[in-house]
């Protein structure tokens, strides 16, 4: 009998002027608590999958259909290793609100290339993790936080005309959707490995007064939608700004008492909020009106991702913050729950 627990961070991308560069760990987890016993019953693919939490009447419990599971045994292909271990037991437990904008599917496929790896015993390093984890969802921002934990900034490095054949890899070419009578299609084939050193990222210093105010509203939004709605191109003076806030953001972040007037200043964006408005009543109404005169403690508001969730950086009166913000949602029929957060350490395991 072997034993494992895998425990993924959610996280907050598109930080203020971050958008597709910042990320934040929050602590909320995925966590998949792991046997094999060689003993167990057969199993499709070797794996039974129990799922309990957030979310857990919508998640798939067939290996095959499974985001985590398709993921891990992606990554086992990748190695030539066709099946899972006899007896894998899968119990994902989830806290993390799906399609929300705080990283629940960007968790999912970080736990499920550790998995395949922790499976495998392939002893693959975070930053090769990393690369495995980009072939499947391509938003390091979410993916660097979730792994590696903190406040972070990633970039994707530029590939060679040969890497960049794949950009992605469709799951249904690794694991084809089964027919009536198979637990999933094996062709034989091994499915393309990343580029080494895919992306890059480094963690910044964080104060330890910042908390994450997060505000949740009962909505989903899509990263699809979210992103048909952005312009394909950007004035030099938005551009501009831009910069000039992310380049204040980062350092007026990482000292002990952040200035909230200078944080709040730098937290300005002119790639994203803007356009999404539209997809999150309310949005507009808490940008226009709260600030650190307004309320103190809070040092910026911004849209956790794609959104719909909402994020305030604050160092106190977190109550009284996350009220004024639902009370915005309120206003646009808009009904909320709010969490406090704080920032979270990387995925890791555990062996029993």
């Amino acid at each position: 009998m072997r034993e494992f627990t895998i425990t993924v961070p959610a996280s907050s991308a598109n930080i203020g002027p971050g958008f597709d560069v910042l990320g934040i760990a929050l602590s909320l987890y995925l966590t998949l608590k792991v046997t094999v016993d060689r003993d167990a019953p057969c199993a499709p693919l070797n794996c039974v999958i129990k799922a309990t939490g957030e979310g857990c009447e919508e998640v798939p419990l067939e290996p095959e259909t499974n985001l985590i599971t398709r993921t891990a045994l992606y990554v086992l292909r990748a190695h030539d290793v066709r099946m899972f271990p006899v007896g894998t037991h899968v119990h994902v437990h989830n806290d993390i609100p799906l399609g929300r904008g705080l990283g629940s599917s960007g968790a999912a496929v970080v736990a499920g290339v550790m998995l395949g790896n922790a499976l495998g015993n392939l002893n693959l390093s975070k930053r090769r993790i990393m690369d495995f984890c980009l072939m499947i969802e391509r938003h390091p921002d979410n993916i660097a936080a979730s792994l590696y934990g903190g406040f972070i900034g990633s970039i994707l490095r530029d590939l060679s005309p040969s890497e960049a054949e794949r950009v992605e890899v469709p799951l249904a070419e690794v694991l084809p959707l089964p027919n009536q009578n198979s637990g999933g299609i094996d062709t034989g084939l091994r499915p393309p490995t990343p580029p080494v050193d895919f992306a890059r990222s480094i963690e910044y210093r964080l104060s330890p007064n910042v908390k994450a105010v997060c505000v949740i509203p009962n909505f989903e939004v899509s990263t699809a939608k979210a992103r048909d709605v952005l312009p394909t191109a950007y004035t030099r003076q938005d551009a501009i700004k831009n910069l000039q806030c992310l380049s204040m953001l980062i350092p007026s972040l990482g000292v002990e008492n952040p200035d909230p007037e200078l944080v709040f200043s730098a937290m300005q964006d002119t790639f994203h909020q803007r356009y999404r408005r539209v997809l999150v009543p309310g949005l507009a109404d808490i940008l226009a009106t709260m600030s650190p005169r307004t309320n103190p403690g809070l040092l910026g508001v911004c849209l956790s991702g794609a959104g719909p969730t909402v994020l305030a950086l604050a160092t106190e009166n977190f109550e009284d913050i996350a009220a004024d913000m639902i009370s915005e949602f309120k206003k646009n029929g808009v009904s909320c729950t709010w969490k406090l957060l704080e920032p979270a350490t990387g995925a890791n395991i555990d062996e029993a």
